[in-house]
């Protein structure tokens, strides 16, 4: 019952409806025209009254007036009273496609809207933060020179390399950056690190020989790896007792470029990784209420937030683990050399 009902609520489904039950009125009175003994002319009148005011009746309650308050609705819509969301959340719609084309127009205008409002976020940040920097890096500056002069080479290393690192995720704004300025960023923050774990942390850049030139090349969201690799240091290598490694591996398809960080940490149970899946996988709406992930969840579903505003739904983020033995982050990422391509495919 409840799918017929479902069913029932498009417009172009009631019209077949009532052009069928039409059509077979009309039969049944042509068949009925040679019995003379049933009608006389008094009552021919009667029953072709009865019809018409029947059918007017019929498509006026189940036809006419849901599509007078649908036309409404997008008036409203025109005029800017309700949102298309609004729109989509009527009793009665045309048909199923302009029901789903309908979604899929909120959906796009949700996701640009919010890259918008991201991008404005993002804009006002580094402006309110090229206050901030100039000291921060004089500051970092001067210790360096002050432990250079007392013979404090390890220390005057680690506070260029926090300089370099800092000038990186502040200074530079940009949306999008190469595979090689993110390697070069992920290879200075795992310097930084490696002061503080030693000999205790590994990392293994694995090159793609034939395409690795084309890979370099290849635009990425800014600070998308480096959230990966602390997040495989922290939440992975640091809770095991002896030594551990970290693998970014990167190879492309035609379209694709693929994307993997891996360690031989911990790992994580099977709850936990379902729980960070579903965040990973599922829409905003459908998620609300999950329980934040532990081990690393928030800076990963950042990451899958960011490359969905930009990319689209069928890219993003999964991962893969076993507890005791390590986890996999595997990423999906169009191929794109500037971001001219990215503006052509959304067209």
């Amino acid at each position: 019952m409840k799918k017929y009902k479902e069913k029932f609520r498009y417009l172009d489904a009631r019209l077949k409806i009532s052009f069928v039950a039409f059509c077979i009125l009309a039969f049944l009175l042509v068949l009925c025209l040679d019995r003379e003994w049933i009608f006389s002319e008094g009552f021919w009148k009667i029953a072709m009254i009865f019809l018409l005011v029947l059918l007017v009746g019929f498509t006026y309650l189940w036809i006419w007036k849901p599509y007078r308050r649908l036309i409404n609705q997008v008036q409203r819509f025109s005029d800017g009273y309700i949102s298309l969301a609004d729109l989509t959340d009527v009793e009665v719609a045309i048909s199923p496609e302009f029901e789903r084309m309908a979604r899929h127009m909120n959906k796009i205008v949700t996701a640009t809207r919010t890259l918008d409002m991201s991008k404005r976020q993002a804009q006002y940040r580094a402006l309110q933060n090229q206050i901030n920097p100039h000291f921060l890096y004089n500051t970092l500056e001067g210790i360096r020179s002050e432990a250079i002069m007392a013979g404090l080479d390890n220390l005057a290393d680690m506070t260029e390399a926090l300089a370099i690192f800092f000038r990186y995720t502040i200074s530079k704004v940009e949306n999008l950056v190469t595979v090689e300025e993110e390697l070069e960023n992920c290879a200075t923050y795992f310097k930084i690190q490696q002061y503080r774990f030693g000999s205790r942390i590994h990392l293994e850049i694995e090159q793609d020989e034939e395409d690795w030139d084309d890979i370099l090349h290849c635009m990425i969201p800014k600070l998308t790896l480096q959230p990966i690799l602390e997040n495989s240091i922290i939440h992975g290598i640091e809770l095991k007792l002896d030594e551990g490694k970290v693998t970014i591996s990167i190879s492309r398809t035609k379209s694709r470029l693929l994307i993997k960080v891996s360690d031989d940490g911990v790992g994580m149970n099977r709850e936990t990784l379902d729980k960070l899946n579903a965040k990973l996988g599922s829409k905003e709406e459908e998620v609300k209420n999950y329980t934040q992930p532990e081990k690393g969840g928030v800076a990963l579903v950042n990451v899958n937030n960011r490359i969905h505003l930009i990319f689209g739904e069928e890219y993003g983020m999964h991962v893969y683990s076993l507890e005791n033995m390590g986890t996999s982050v595997e990423l999906s990422i169009p191929v794109i050399y500037n971001e001219n391509e990215l503006k052509k495919k959304d067209k």
